[in-house]
């Protein structure tokens, strides 16, 4: 009832907490107001402005002492699985950052375990202080046919759980060809969505003109995997919300805001993102707090960046009613900042309640259990030294061959062709010229696929990585520089029950478990972060020169990012959608 929220606005009644001689930074205006209050009744703001006389006994005032008043930070796209802890870890690492709400993809344990992945997530944000939405994802499998997954969501799923509360929306469209192509799947999950007035979101790298109208036409609205200028531009200017990236593989932000403030476009469709965040990235710069700071390092004016995390992202998920800014009515969801260009957080409120302080969370949060079915997720047999051996057209001489190509700071690859040597009638990788093996090995179904290929950019002199995290079927993905070294990895994933290992002469160096969907622990994030430290250096001991080598390593069978993929099926040529051969005749 909100007849409470009345009287302490008329000062009938006391405020539960009042927030007193505060800065306010009003997005609904774009403007910063001076000795503001905030009133709050139960959860939810009752006034804002003087609130004298809505102090009474009982009430819990805090002086801001004239610091920053700002909405709680809005996450528009994140997949919580890869950082690689429970959804409770996860707020648990970003609440004292800022971010009071998150508008999640679980794309990846949807690979995994279907719908019943997706409810386990959903249903463990519904009593956290960090707001926990849901956007269904749209593409289980991502790359249909190209890849082997454990489940698959269809219109009837989706229009299932768009009943669910808490889901929001359609997540991420990746595949875009198929609505071009009129792909009854991929509409009929758009129409679903739009026909309970959700957000359907988008993933189209790259396109432009007649197919990105197109794309629009078909009821897509926002976009979070832009590179390029042009991308940024058109789709604003052609309606599209512009999720502008920073995240801790792909950083997009830099190029995307650039032709924003050129051109003096309007920001109010942009909405800041980060769609993967890293363990030791959550802890050494932050989350959505990081994402601010970036952008006005880049140019954006404080008020406007902080729009961009907050009530743009609300409105175009239509949870403004709640969130999105400092109003009476919504959720008390309040920051107290010190400074907006650091923007360093001296206080968080969610729901009415101080839950952190100083950077500090002032409430343990329960860790949950998580069943049976989500810690035993790998299906497949021990793999042999001999299941990773190419072999060549010829039985000896040199052959040409397609080579994925690593790009540093991005998750795009390049489409290579090189010259290899064939000995005894099989490839012989060239570490010299650093290309070499990776695999994926399908761990869902039991069906023995091995997916062979090559490629470059690891640097890579000894020993092999190998991972359970391989978006988006999350089969497992292995490079390294002899078959023992890449079986002894894979077998040393399956044996933990998922996460990520460093192997050297057939022995694990250092590891991260994630028995969790192979995707996640529960274990805090700063205990992950030290695991991934530990991972880091053995990795760095094989030579390894490429930043963030599991990260590269995980995207490399995303079938769904141009231009040269591996899936346990084989080669995918993006471009084309389709399973191409290694070897060019």
């Amino acid at each position: 009832m909100r007849e409470g929220l009345v009287n302490v606005a008329l000062g009938k009644v006391p405020a539960d907490l009042a927030i007193k001689n505060g800065r306010l930074v009003n997005v609904n205006t774009c403007e910063i107001e001076d000795s503001v209050g905030v009133a709050v009744k139960g959860k939810r703001i009752a006034l804002v402005g003087d609130v004298k006389h809505c102090i009474g006994e009982n009430t819990v005032a805090i002086d801001a002492g004239r610091k920053y008043l700002v909405p709680g930070l809005l996450d528009a796209h994140v997949h919580i699985e890869s950082s690689m802890v429970t959804v409770t870890q996860f707020a648990r690492a970003v609440l004292p950052r800022g971010t009071t709400g998150v508008f999640i993809d679980p794309h990846e344990i949807a690979n995994v375990l279907g719908m019943s992945g997706i409810r386990l997530m959903l249903d463990e944000g519904k009593d956290l202080p960090l707001k926990v939405f849901i956007t269904l994802p749209s593409c289980v499998p991502s790359a249909p046919g190209l890849e082997t997954t454990g489940a698959e969501i269809g219109p009837a799923e989706i229009a299932e759980g768009l009943k669910w509360g808490g889901v929001v929306g359609l997540a991420e469209v990746m595949n875009f060809p198929g609505v071009l192509m009129g792909d009854p799947k991929m509409h009929g999950e758009i129409e679903a969505a739009l026909e309970r007035r959700g957000a359907v979101e988008g993933h189209a790298p790259g396109l432009l003109g007649k197919e990105l109208c197109a794309y629009i036409a078909a009821g897509v609205r926002s976009d979070h995997e832009s590179f390029a200028r042009e991308e940024a531009v058109e789709k604003l200017r052609l309606g599209m919300k512009l999720e502008v990236r920073e995240g801790s593989t792909a950083k997009n932000l830099a190029d995307l805001i650039k032709p924003i403030l050129e051109l003096k476009l309007d920001a109010r469709h942009c909405l800041l993102a980060t769609d993967d965040r890293h363990p030791e990235d959550l802890l050494k710069e932050g989350h959505m707090d990081h994402v601010l700071r970036r952008a006005v390092e880049e140019g954006v004016d404080p008020v406007r960046a902080i729009q961009m995390a907050t009530i743009n992202t609300a409105e175009h998920f239509r949870v403004d009613e709640d969130l999105g800014s400092i109003s009476p009515g919504k959720l008390a969801d309040i920051l107290i900042v010190d400074d907006l260009q650091k923007f360093e957080i001296g206080a968080v409120i969610t729901n009415g309640k101080l839950v952190a302080k100083n950077g500090r969370l002032l409430e343990e949060l329960q860790t949950p259990s998580y069943p049976r079915f989500a810690r035993e997720t790998m299906n497949l047999r021990r793999v042999r030294p001999e299941d990773f051996a190419i072999a060549a057209p010829i039985k000896a001489g040199k052959v040409k061959v397609r080579v994925i190509g690593l790009i540093g700071g991005q998750i795009i690859t390049e489409h290579e062709i090189a010259a290899l040597d064939v000995e005894d009638g099989h490839i012989r990788p060239d570490i010299a010229s650093d290309i070499l093996k990776v695999a994926v090995v399908e761990r869902h179904r039991a069906t023995g696929n091995i997916g062979l290929g090559l490629v470059r950019g690891f640097g890579m002199q000894e020993g092999a990585i190998a991972s359970s995290v391989g978006h988006d079927a999350h089969n497992i993905t292995v490079v390294g520089v002899s078959d023992p070294e890449i079986a002894a990895g894979v077998n040393a994933v399956a044996k933990m029950g998922g996460g990520q290992v460093a192997v050297r002469g057939g022995k694990v160096l250092a590891k991260v478990e994630l028995p969790i969907a192979g995707l996640m622990s529960n274990k805090p994030v700063e205990s992950i972060s030290a695991q991934l430290k530990r991972l880091h250096r053995a990795a760095r001991d094989l030579k390894i020169r490429v930043k963030s080598p599991f990260m590269c390593l995980s995207f490399l069978p995303l079938a769904v990012v141009p231009k040269l993929r591996i899936t346990d099926k084989g080669l995918v040529d993006v471009e084309d959608f389709r399973l191409v051969d290694l070897f060019l005749r």
